[in-house]
């Protein structure tokens, strides 16, 4: 059987509804209105899909010095997904209403636990209504199974690395937040405005066609390329508001062909948690 580790389509979701072996999460969710994911959830779901809250369930609790979404406790987090029914036999498909933005953060949780067998459904949910295809109500339980693993630290970089890296610069970073944020013209979640002096700028957004699916492996490929110039993908770390929707950026290098690519998680909320960190605007 075909392991699934980027994209999946909704007609192979589909035709697989009935497997016992694969686990399907929806992951919608508003920033402004926590509660409405899983509302609309029970409301309406691909039939057998279990729910990720953002917060609660992949993100780990707030302190002074972290981000808005730092990253759960490895002990915690592996027992939620043990709650979900995944294990290391399970294909895993994840979804949301925004062309990945939050899925991508289950899915680049699960691969930094070592759970290859992960993609996100292309469009979300909206294509898969779109489709006709079925959808059922309330909550669903998968049964337990038990998932056990210990994360990749390789996989991300902490606030200090950064600040190390504008010392003496050995990565290319990305910033996945929406233009106007990015040179600080507005901010309208995150206290202070800017951004990490040496980044470059690429919307998430950016990755998905005007339908909400992801645009072509070429495509992509070609649109980063211009951006990396010579930068190997594995001198890329990439950051947003808080560490979610950068994700996002590391799946679409991963379809394009682009491997390696590493994840600020504190990202901008935990950067400006101290005020002497230096903070950059406009295209600078």
């Amino acid at each position: 059987m075909a392991i699934y580790t980027a994209l999946i389509s909704p007609q192979d979701v589909l035709s697989n509804l009935h497997r016992q072996d694969w686990v399907i999460v929806d992951c919608r969710f508003d920033l402004m209105q926590p509660d409405w994911g899983f509302l609309s959830y029970q409301e309406g779901h691909i039939p057998g899909a279990v729910y990720a809250d953002l917060d609660r369930d992949l993100s780990g609790p707030r302190t002074p010095l972290t981000g808005r979404h730092p990253l759960p406790d490895p002990d915690v987090f592996c027992r939620r997904l043990s709650q979900w029914g995944i294990d290391p036999t399970k294909q895993v498909v994840v979804y949301d209403t925004v062309g990945g933005a939050f899925a991508a953060r289950l899915w680049w949780l699960l691969r930094f636990f070592y759970h290859e067998a992960v993609a996100i459904l292309d469009g979300g949910f909206d294509h898969w209504v779109r489709q006709g295809f079925p959808v059922e109500k309330g909550v669903h339980t998968n049964s337990p199974s038990i998932f056990r693993a210990q994360p990749k630290p390789s996989f991300f970089v902490t606030t200090a690395e950064i600040e190390q890296h504008l010392q003496q610069p050995r990565f290319l970073l990305i910033d996945a937040r929406a233009p106007e944020r990015y040179r600080g013209e507005t901010e309208p979640i995150d206290p202070v405005a800017g951004h990490i002096p040496g980044a470059v700028n690429r919307f998430h957004q950016n990755n998905l066609n005007p339908d909400g699916t992801f645009k072509s492996p070429v495509t992509l490929r070609e649109e980063f390329t211009a951006l990396l110039g010579s930068t190997p993908p594995e001198q890329v770390v990439v950051y947003c508001g808080s560490g979610v929707t950068s994700c996002h950026h590391i799946l679409a290098m991963e379809i394009a062909g682009l491997h390696g690519a590493r994840l600020y998680v504190g990202s901008w909320s935990e950067w400006i948690r101290d005020p002497n960190r230096p903070i950059a605007f406009g295209t600078e």
